[in-house]
């Protein structure tokens, strides 16, 4: 499963800034740390009888039948369940929520022996159960279990739910679908809801005449029915989960299926919609073979639909063989599309489709191993993006994503990748940050660290291995270390069971040390106190040399010598020398270096790999924020790459982040001393850019070139920047047509234009936002509302997020409202007279990126600390941890504007006014 957020700015965060860069305070973690095989073991999970099923009573297979009443939002259903039953018992349990169960029934022997016995039915509601009750034992070996049942086609994006769309004719469509991940499958039908009790299931929908169907496995059978249906049958499935059973009704259309490594594939959309589908298909077919060809395992199923669901609480579904997608992550118009709304898209197909192997083809036994199905995902689906474009440079945008990573991780309030899981709703806090880039991040450390082919030939063997089976962690971890003959266990378990991520400080005598590193001081937390750390380093002198290692532990270690540089090259000056920690960027954790050395990187820093100046540059701003360096570091280094005419988007992620932190803690005052700081440094850059592409573009120049023109104009208040948004946006600028706005820039645009909007732009961009072209155009106008500084539009728009907006996209439009610095308190006003609605009508899951918004709102303290008193007294029980990491990320900020607020103008005044760039 993809998570999503605002789609929009994939680099942006709550409050405007880079994730990851909003903290402040000492390290309080410099304490000699044990050894982590002497530190205590976590707390063990609770008594397995108090949420699992019996182990006695396994299932082998599914016959389901579904017949959904779209009009009613009602569906019906059969199911026959193959089980083995180790023990006779006249009680059987499994799963059921929100289910009416009218019959149920065993049936026991076989030929003239069989036998059908009768069972009573209790729901256990709290515990989402159903209890079969028999008046006979049923004996231990094969039985069959038979269940009539209603339900709901609910509205809250879960289980089987109903989605809507207009059609041409203005009249609404309805679509029945399913989300069962992480235990919904029980809405939809009685089963043994655990991704351990793999079966078959035969899936069989009986439809309206004019509906389209799909499912798991390929149609095999359809049959008239009477009233106008038709019966269509599916392929049996692979042993699998039940979270990834899956089945859509509606009006419905499908791609002509092209072959991908022998696998037929198509996209499912609503009509109208096929233009929207050949970027999607060439992305999949890339996967689809790439997957194939890394794995060395065919793809284990017979079909492969993707299929774009109007109304979608995540970004995405792995269910096998027909995965479902938010329109907006799938569907999309090449031409018409931003380079990184196009990435998303890519992004999130290879991810889909590589859990097709690591998440369906093996599993994780319990929900505490989710972590592993969606990092591993993440890890692949960066591998397999960069292959399809390796223009994109994926490893350097995926830095900025392993920062956001580390945002929280540096919290007190952060948590192991893997932790005990009870209840199953106890796994919802696993679908965040930590779990897909960290553990992702921390994939891609390892890879780097035992070779790119040792790592493939592990994965390998664990997939052939236990292949339709279960895992647990340390069996992928006993795969790698078969391969590579390194001690991955002993290595990894530090990155996985404990929170947090270290300091890795340069000595000026040549040693590495290290010490775990946070944000701020408090007591207690999760962050860990010991890594096994694979430190990658590098020689840079008269040319670089090559890449060496040390494998960091309790002990200060020596760097490895520098590396003879070959013959010709002269009599080396040890001074000019300057070894790179975390050579090529792929370590999660920090690197502090010596002052000495920081300022002889900044005149090298085009002798670094961009993965490399990304790290340089955020690793300072977070010490800075961390309060052990001072944010005239930052500055410098800002400087330091405008003179060199750096172009990396990712790189000017750091520095344009660390400035709209500044925008939101500056006195009011000063704020003119800001924007002029902003347009110093940026107008050169825009000048050498220009507004428009250019044919000596490199692939990533365009994000830059709307990651400036939004800053010049929103917090550099630049006028020209002003006017010609304006101008481009009321279609009288010249370069892109009359009243066409480049994809590349237009959300940029539309954010200059908003800042200084008025009801009539807010009113067209409404507009825009009722009737786009396609999903990318409905999300930046949608998103677009969020960016006035009138607070009565503020209030309109989240109006319109609590009415109009479907709900997959209405928490983040009310996010991005609450983190606007103008408009952002009144909007908070809002959000606290309306929060019982609020959390009834948004998706569980939406509801804490909701808040997330609150954490830019730390001016003024009054504020700050009302916004914490409420969120600490409104707990949301699927998210605590979530909640705890938002709350202590505004008290960070809180810290930072209270420290640094009053020393931010003559800061500026100095490193970046005219008369000193």
């Amino acid at each position: 499963m993809r998570t999503t957020g605002r789609e929009r700015h994939p680099t942006s965060t709550g409050d405007g800034s880079l994730p990851g860069m909003i903290a402040s305070g000492p390290d309080a973690d410099s304490a000699p740390a044990p050894d982590p095989a002497t530190a205590p073991a976590p707390d063990p999970a609770p008594a397995p009888s108090s949420y699992r099923l019996p182990t006695s009573i396994r299932p082998r297979a599914y016959r389901l039948a579904l017949a959904p009443d779209l009009d009613a939002s009602t569906f019906g259903g059969t199911v026959e369940i193959d089980v083995t039953i180790d023990e006779a018992t006249p009680v059987v349990v499994l799963n059921a929520a929100e289910l009416e169960i009218t019959s149920a029934e065993a049936v026991v022997g076989d030929g003239p022996e069989t036998s059908i016995l009768p069972a009573s039915v209790t729901l256990d509601e709290a515990e989402e159960r159903a209890v079969l009750t028999f008046a006979e034992t049923v004996g231990g070996g094969s039985a069959s279990l038979r269940l009539e049942f209603t339900g709901i086609l609910n509205d809250k994006l879960h289980g089987f739910y109903r989605s809507t769309f207009t059609g041409d004719d203005g009249a609404e469509r309805v679509i029945a679908t399913t989300q069962m991940e992480s235990t919904d499958a029980r809405r939809a039908f009685p089963c043994f809801d655990e991704p351990e009790l793999k079966a078959t299931f035969e899936v069989t929908l009986v439809v309206d005449q004019g509906l389209a169907a799909f499912s798991n496995g390929p149609v095999v059978a359809e049959t008239a029915e009477p009233g106008g249906k038709r019966r269509v049958r599916f392929a049996t499935t692979m042993v699998m989960s039940t979270y990834l059973v899956a089945f859509v009704v509606g009006p419905l259309e499908a791609t002509d299926p092209v072959m991908a490594s022998g696998v037929p594939l198509r996209i499912v959309h609503a009509p109208g919609k096929s233009g929207l589908c050949d970027f999607a298909l060439a992305v999949g077919t890339h996967a689809l073979s790439f997957f194939t060809d890394y794995f060395g395992i065919p793809y284990p199923a017979d079909k492969l639909d993707l299929v774009a669901i109007p109304d979608f609480a995540f970004g995405a579904m792995e269910n096998l063989g027909c995965v479902t997608f938010r329109e907006s992550v799938l569907l999309i118009d090449a031409d018409q599309a931003s380079r990184t709304e196009l990435e998303r898209v890519a992004d999130v197909v290879c991810h889909e489709i590589a859990h097709m192997w690591f998440g369906d083809l093996v599993t994780m036994k319990w929900w505490n191993g989710i972590w592993l199905n969606e990092a591993f995902a993440t890890f692949m689906e960066v591998l397999a993006v960069d292959a399809f474009r390796p223009e994109w440079q994926r490893w350097v945008s995926f830095g900025v994503e392993r920062e956001a990573a580390m945002a929280v991780d540096g919290l007190h309030a952060t948590r192991p990748v893997e932790f005990p899981v009870g209840r199953p709703e106890e796994a919802q806090g696993m679908f965040d940050v930590l779990t897909y880039q960290k553990g992702g991040s921390v994939l891609r450390m390892l890879e780097q660290f035992v070779g790119p082919d040792v790592f493939r030939q592990g994965i390998t063997d664990y997939l052939t291995t236990h292949r339709f089976g279960n895992t647990e962690t340390s069996d992928l971890w006993a795969a790698l270390e078969r391969s590579s003959g390194e001690p991955v266990g002993a290595i990894m378990d530090t990155w996985i069971d404990q929170g947090g991520y270290p300091l890795v400080t340069v000595g000026t005598d040549g040693t590495v040390a290290q010490s775990p590193f946070s944000y701020r001081d408090a007591p207690g937390g999760a962050i860990g106190t010991l890594w096994r750390i694979p430190v990658l380093t590098r020689t840079l002198g008269p040319g670089s040399g090559p890449t060496g290692s040390v494998l960091l532990e309790a002990a200060p270690k020596p760097l490895p010598p520098h590396a003879d540089h070959g013959p010709g090259e002269g009599t080396r000056n040890e001074h000019d020398l300057i070894t790179v920690v975390n050579a090529g960027g792929s370590g999660f954790f920090r690197v502090a270096y010596p002052s000495i050395v920081l300022d002889r990187l900044a005149g090298r820093l085009g002798a670094l790999d961009p993965l490399e100046r990304y790290n340089l540059v955020s690793d300072t701003w977070a010490a800075a924020l961390a309060g052990r360096r001072p944010v005239a570091d930052l500055l410098g280094l800002a400087l330091a790459l405008r003179h060199s005419d750096e172009r990396d988007p990712s790189v000017w992620s750091v520095v344009l982040g660390a400035l709209s932190l500044v925008d939101r803690v500056i006195p009011d005052g000063d704020r003119p001393v800001l924007a002029e700081a902003v347009r110093t440094l940026l107008s050169p850059l825009l000048d050498a850019l220009g507004f428009d592409p250019r044919p000596d573009d490199a692939e990533r120049t365009p994000s830059l070139r709307a990651a400036i023109i939004r800053f010049l104009g929103t917090v550099g208040e630049d006028p020209v920047v002003g006017r010609e948004a304006a101008r481009r946006f009321t279609g009288t600028g010249s370069g892109t047509g009359s009243g066409v706005l480049h994809p590349d820039t237009e959300a940029a645009i539309l954010d200059v234009v908003a800042a200084t909007g008025g009801p009539a732009e807010f009113d067209t961009f409404l507009s825009r936002y009722r009737s786009p072209a396609n999903p990318q155009e409905e999300n930046r106008y949608l998103y677009a509302l969020a960016s006035f500084d009138d607070r009565a539009l503020a209030r309109r728009a989240f109006d319109l997020a609590v009415s109009e907006v479907r709900t997959q996209n209405a928490p983040f439009l009310v996010q991005q409202l609450l983190a606007h610095r103008t408009t952002g308190p009144a909007v908070w006003e809002r959000v606290a007279t309306s929060w019982d609605d609020l959390v009834a009508r948004f998706p569980s899951n939406t509801v804490p990126r909701m808040l997330d918004g609150v954490r830019g709102l730390c001016a003024p303290k009054e504020l700050a600390e009302a916004v914490i008193e409420f969120v600490e007294a409104h707990p949301l029980p699927s998210a605590g941890r979530t909640v705890d990491q938002i709350v202590e990320r505004l008290r960070v900020n809180l810290a930072f504007a209270e420290r640094e607020g009053t020393s931010l103008a003559p800061m500026l005044r100095d490193r970046l006014s005219a008369g000193h760039t």
